[in-house]
């Protein structure tokens, strides 16, 4: 049985919408509705005509996903439903024109997936959901992905007591400046990834009711909250949570916040959890249980108003990668990690990078004998005047590129411990470290560096350096290794047995007091 223009009123089951026209928008095809039946068979529009007609203007159209207008302005869309849907995710995805969507007459019952229902409504201003049942919903993620220019949303009704994924549910509703989510039953909810993503505009958020004992991942969960100054946790259950990464990934004003009741034994990835959080003033995580955690990279990242972490209590038997774990943190003038298990560490590339007010580093407890890269690690640690890294193994080090680069207070290296026989990068190694007056690098073996360009760039200071054991038969470039060394006097280099392979361009660059390079 086919509809019949007259006779639209028996079915009472329908939505009425809004679509904002422009000028460049006329005699072009706009979609007004998307797939909602996500078939594998590839029928899903002779499946959606059959359950669905669509008026425009109280015209009756043929059945399509885009429609041609003809001029500019306002149209009334009424899409008519035959039959109660079971699904209706992608229902309106991408629908970029739509400005007002009613469903309060949509019977909803059946539907058990709304996932992305309205993504990519970047136009929506306005959305009644006055009268939807979401009672048999198990998937919202991405309902409202990227509706930008949503103000408002009332969720009063919503029946979520089976929902187990909201994923990125509200990500990108950059105008949403609060919302409203008393009432939300979030007890068989697993994943919350993102959900509250790239919410600019949301100044406070009340969570008080969120059940969270059965969430596993609560990654990028307040990701680029901007204006988000404070959150209060105090109720959440993270005792399934596996991965808190990225969770407040740039919460720029977030100045407070209690994670006192947190649970993270079952944690694996903390990640970029606190980056560029650069008004937070302080952090306790004397709870935090880290036992299971393997990836730290970033979690401080950027934390620039940090002055002090206190990480006696983390357990880092289980991580591998600790990069960029502090760096940026420019305002800490101390940090304590004599605890620190490092034995599994393959990764330590930019730990410390740009932490500029830390003037000295205890690392005698740091096993390195797993790490390939520690490339960046304590560059432009411009304060630093001491290091002691007599305890480093470095035999499976691939990459120390800008190692020291910008560490202008240091004065003395000792690195006579270095086994450098796999290291392949060494550009920019000690780059800028203006104080250096000499550096003895006799135990450096060389033979599978291919890279060595802007090595000592900038070593004002440096008066004399004995390169004669360095083997170059691999090295592809050496082009400003020596440029601005300019109180340099003598350099006794090994012979080069490959020097139309390796670029030197400008390689002694401004060495104006260089008397002798020694061959």
């Amino acid at each position: 049985m086919d509809y019949d223009n007259d006779k639209f009123d028996k079915y009472n089951n329908y939505i009425v919408a809004e679509i904002n026209i422009n000028d460049y928008d006329v005699n072009t095809y706009i979609r007004i509705i998307n797939s909602f039946e996500n078939t594998k068979k590839g029928n899903e529009k002779e499946l959606e005509k059959k359950k669905c007609k669509i008026k425009i203007n109280n015209e009756l159209i043929e059945f399509n996903h885009y429609y041609k207008f003809k001029k500019e302005g306002k149209y009334k869309i009424e899409y008519i439903f035959k039959e109660n849907l079971e699904k209706t995710n992608y229902m309106f995805s991408e629908c970029y024109s739509l400005t007002n969507i009613d469903l309060s007459n949509l019977n909803t019952q059946k539907v058990t997936n709304m996932s992305c229902m309205f993504s990519g409504c970047n136009s929506l201003k306005t959305i009644n959901l006055s009268n939807l049942n979401a009672q048999n919903v198990k998937d919202m993620s991405r309902m409202f992905y990227g509706c930008n220019s949503l103000t408002n949303i009332n969720l009063s009704n919503f029946n979520t007591k089976n929902v187990t994924n909201m994923s990125h549910m509200f990500y990108e509703c950059k105008s949403l400046t609060n919302i409203n989510l008393s009432n939300f039953n979030t007890q068989k909810v697993t994943h919350m990834i993102g959900i509250f993503s790239r919410c600019n505009s949301l100044t406070n958020i009340n969570l008080s009711n969120l059940n969270t004992q059965n969430v596993i991942n609560m990654s990028c969960m307040f990701y680029e909250c901007k204006t988000l100054k404070n959150i209060n946790l105090s109720n959440f259950n993270t005792q399934n949570v596996k991965d808190m990464s990225c969770m407040f990934y740039e919460c720029k004003t977030l100045k407070n916040i209690n994670l006192s009741n947190f649970n993270t034994q079952n944690v694996k990835d903390m990640s970029r959890m606190f980056y560029g959080c650069n008004s937070l003033t302080n952090i306790n995580l004397s709870n935090f249980n880290t036992q299971n955690v393997n990836n730290m990279s970033g979690i401080f990242r950027e934390c620039k108003s940090l002055t002090n972490i206190n990480l006696s209590n983390f357990n880092t038997q289980n991580v591998n990668n600790m990069s960029d774990i502090f760096r940026e943190c420019e305002s800490l003038t101390n940090i304590n990690l004599s605890n620190f298990n490092t034995q599994n560490v393959n990764n330590m590339s930019d730990i410390f990078r740009e932490c500029e007010s830390l003037t000295n580093i205890n690392l005698s407890n740091f096993n390195t004998q797993n790490v390939k890269d520690m490339s960046c690690m304590f560059s432009g640690c411009n304060s630093l005047k001491t290091i002691n890294l007599s305890n480093f193994n470095t035999q499976n080090v691939n990459y120390m590129s800008s190692f020291f680069k910008g560490c202008k207070s240091l004065t003395n290296i000792n690195l006579s411990n270095f086994n450098t026989q796999n290291i392949r990068n060494m550009n920019y190694m000690f780059s800028e470290c203006q104080s250096l007056t000499n550096i003895n690098l006799s135990n450096f073996n060389t033979y599978n560096v291919y890279y060595m360009s802007h090595m000592f760039y900038g070593c004002i200071s440096l008066t004399n350096i004995n390169l004669s054991n360095f083997n170059t038969q691999n090295v592809r470039n050496m082009s400003y290794m020596f440029c601005a060394c300019n109180s340099l006097t003598n350099i006794n280099l090994p012979n080069f047995n490959n020097l139309k392979r390796i670029d030197m361009n400008r390689m002694f660059f401004g060495c104006n007091s260089l008397i002798n390079k020694i061959k």
